[in-house]
């Protein structure tokens, strides 16, 4: 790449990023200012500094920063969940959500809630569903000789098997459970609290710092196998260790909020068409990750209010639309 290319690629770079983190954070600001009870933008900054009364401190505190701060988060983890898949794949139709590991993640969280400690977190039980999930997408495909085709049909059947089994715990849960658990399932940030968001942080960060490991192999797997066996990398570990890190962040965005779809399968083609990017960048991948889901949250939040209706929903419908773009635009 010449240096003139180079040099309008990194002011592109700049300025999609400034976009991005503007955005988002105009969204976080809607967020935490509007709604039933109406708080100024100096009511929020006197509620973070420990300054503001009572009700203004709960409302802010409570319920809108922890929602906020969640949403980023998952959005997140969620598009570097993808941008991992995608990668590994060489697909922008791989992603958790379609081939099964958000399924499989929103199984073990039930079975653990329904079936195990009604009371206890769904968090455990959505990396080890997540996780099982992976193994048996990857049986399935060995079984029928590896390929990334067979990879990703393996893992829409297991998806719709799994459908089925969540269906099935939630006829056979008592009716509370189910009622809280079947908002969960359209993934809901409305009950998030500060101890997800810890849970969050500190699996996001941990699981992040491994990619950032990883990073350097992970783009020589963008060349090729073989050319990645040609400059050391062991390709064989390192796709098993980029699933299980991608399937950790999508049990822990899953046991959080529950499955979210459309985020992961976008986001790191977004980010790659904003960047203009060979590859798929990560850190543009998670920023827009974070910024569509809080976006997302905010009109879900709003658009019918006082009705709320759950994030995944919204970003199930705008996710359809975006498949039926992508099957539009390779068919021209």
């Amino acid at each position: 790449m010449t240096r003139p290319a180079a040099q309008v690629r990194q002011r592109r770079g700049v300025l999609v990023t400034a976009v991005t983190l503007a955005v988002a954070l105009a969204a976080a600001v809607v967020g935490l200012t509007t709604g039933s009870f109406h708080t100024s933008l100096p009511e929020v900054v006197s509620a973070l500094t420990g300054h503001a009364d009572a009700r203004t401190s709960v409302v802010v505190l409570g319920l809108r920063v922890p929602r906020v701060l969640a949403a980023l988060l998952i959005g997140a983890a969620l598009a570097l969940a993808g941008a991992v898949f995608q990668t590994l794949a060489r697909n922008p139709l791989a992603s958790p959500d379609i081939v099964g590991f958000t399924a499989g993640s929103a199984t073990g969280a039930l079975i653990g809630l329904i079936v195990i400690a009604p009371t206890a977190s769904p968090a455990a039980g959505a990396w080890t569903g997540g996780l099982l999930t992976v193994v048996v997408v990857m049986l399935i495909a060995r079984s029928v000789g590896v390929s990334r085709e067979r990879t990703i049909l393996a893992g829409i059947a297991l998806s719709m098997l799994l459908a089925a089994v969540n269906d099935y715990l939630l006829t056979r849960a008592p009716i509370d459970i189910a009622r809280n658990a079947d908002q969960w399932l359209h993934g809901s940030l409305a009950a998030t609290s500060m101890d997800g968001v810890g849970l969050l942080a500190g699996s996001i960060g941990i699981l992040s710092l491994v990619l950032v490991l990883l990073h350097r192999d992970l783009r020589a797997l963008e060349l090729g196998d073989d050319t990645a066996r040609a400059l050391g990398v062991r390709t064989p570990r390192l796709r098993l260790a980029l699933i299980v890190v991608a399937a950790l962040l999508t049990g822990t965005a899953t046991a959080v909020a529950g499955p979210i779809g459309f985020v992961a399968l976008a986001a790191p083609q977004l980010a790659r068409r904003m960047l203009g990017s060979a590859g798929i960048p990560l850190v543009g991948s998670a920023l827009t990750g974070a910024t569509v889901l809080v976006v997302a949250d905010v009109i879900a939040q709003r658009a019918l209010a006082p009705l709320q209706i759950p994030v995944g929903l919204l970003t199930g419908v705008v996710g359809g639309a975006y498949l039926f773009w992508v099957v539009a635009r390779s068919r021209r």
